[in-house]
């Protein structure tokens, strides 16, 4: 009786711990804290990986990225009639004329310009100092404003552009050394476009590979994640790619109306923060911003004219219909989330900080909802055990197959052609 008691109690007391939401949060927050060590301490055994990635991460991740761009028009293109594996043929041939064509036009343009910029910087830094001094404010009582001048004006802008100019023309001059010694860059030349190639064949099959390894009672889970994450990611890329080009165009038409200085590369050059969200565009201004003050009141003006026209097509109806509320991330979260990226990743942390986000909040939501749905501590409060997952757009069985591991509305779309009306 004694036993039966003891075993009772302990029972009792293993379900107070378990389904203590507070117990619960440490131990996960310790075992976190223990694995990041852990991994501290071998660090040194991912050293190789670490070289591995400096070699091929570069092209694999423009892979993923032109993946989730292609895909819906390799899908188009085979919903048309045409072969899957003409289809990216086609988009592969149409992608190398437009590289060619880039060179070709834009890269002896971006030249000129960079040059014309990094000779002008001294009468800029000149032109600077003189407006500096126009404005009615005692530097010397602020110590961050007397510094800000004083370095204004200690600054060797001449050096600088010097430099700038070495850089420039050893850039562009050798660009062409660069690509005829293939043998240094072979590597990502060659893995880039036959891991996109791959990925745009079988790409949509991954998945189902994925599941069927699993067991089936984490298959419903599995294939939210899967379904959510890529969702969540392709909208966002093609979303703020897309979103970038537009942006890049209208300050190219913009600025070549009004006759800015070095126009076409400040548009390249908005098109690419754009790709940040919120400190893009902030980024970007800055520059014209000085070039358009340092030229006169009236370039300011239509400069801010040009921005503002493009602001109210981007805000009005081109983020709204591309972009939409794809994440729901709070704005001060994607600051903090970019902040802390780039410190710890760079650039490459900027621009991946938000979607490798929006993976780990969809993972870490799902871990939550199973462990919700099988604890004490929130009652009867669950989704239900379905037999086939529909909320995240798939049908996931006890076997998996070829064809049943497919988006609802692509199985529509093969549903449609299979019995056309």
């Amino acid at each position: 009786m004694t036993k039966e008691k003891l075993e009772k109690t302990a029972s009792t007391m293993r379900k107070k711990i378990t389904n203590n939401q507070t117990v619960v949060t440490l131990v996960i927050t310790l075992l976190i804290l223990l694995i990041i060590f852990m991994l501290n301490q071998v660090a040194y055994v991912f050293k190789p990986l670490g070289g591995l990635f400096d070699i091929f991460g570069l092209p694999l991740i423009a892979a993923a990225i032109l993946y989730y761009l292609l895909a819906p028009v390799v899908r188009w293109m085979t919903g048309q009639g045409i072969e899957r594996n003409v289809s990216i043929w086609i988009l592969f041939i149409s992608l190398v004329l437009l590289i060619v064509w880039g060179i070709l036009s834009l890269v002896p343009i971006l030249r000129t310009q960079f040059q014309g910029l990094a000779e002008n910087l001294p009468y800029y830094a000149k032109q600077l100092d003189k407006l500096l001094d126009t404005i009615p404010i005692d530097w010397s009582n602020d110590p961050l404003l007397s510094g800000i001048g004083s370095f204004v004006e200690d600054f060797d802008f001449s050096a600088l552009s010097s430099r700038m100019e070495t850089i420039i023309s050893t850039t562009f001059g050798s660009l062409g050394t660069v690509i005829g010694n293939i043998t240094q860059v072979v590597l990502g030349l060659l893995t880039m476009p036959i891991v996109l190639y791959y990925m745009l064949l079988e790409g949509n099959k991954l998945p189902k590979h994925v599941l069927y390894y699993l067991p089936n009672r984490y298959r419903e889970t599995a294939a939210r994640i899967i379904y959510e994450s890529h969702s969540q990611i392709s909208r966002y890329i093609r979303g703020q790619i897309i979103v970038a080009i537009i942006v890049a165009i209208i300050f190219a038409v913009g600025y070549s109306i009004i006759g800015l200085d070095y126009g076409i590369s400040f548009a390249i050059f908005a098109g690419f923060c754009n790709v940040i969200p919120y400190l893009g565009s902030f980024i970007a201004v800055i520059p014209v911003i000085i070039i358009a003050v340092l030229t006169s009141p009236l370039m300011l003006l239509k400069v801010l004219i040009v921005m503002s026209i493009e602001q109210f097509i981007e805000g009005r109806f081109v983020s709204p219909q591309i972009l939409g509320s794809n994440l729901q991330i709070h704005p001060v979260t994607i600051l903090v989330v970019l902040l802390g990226a780039g410190r710890l990743f760079g650039i490459a942390g900027v621009i991946l900080g938000v979607p490798g986000y929006a993976v780990v909040k969809v993972f870490v939501s799902e871990l939550y909802q199973v462990y919700r749905n099988h604890s004490e501590m929130y009652g009867q409060e669950t989704i239900g055990q379905l037999d086939y997952v529909s909320l995240a757009g798939y049908d996931v069985k006890e076997e998996v197959s070829e064809d049943n591991f497919l988006p609802i509305d692509e199985k529509e779309e093969l549903n449609e052609e299979n019995n056309p009306t």
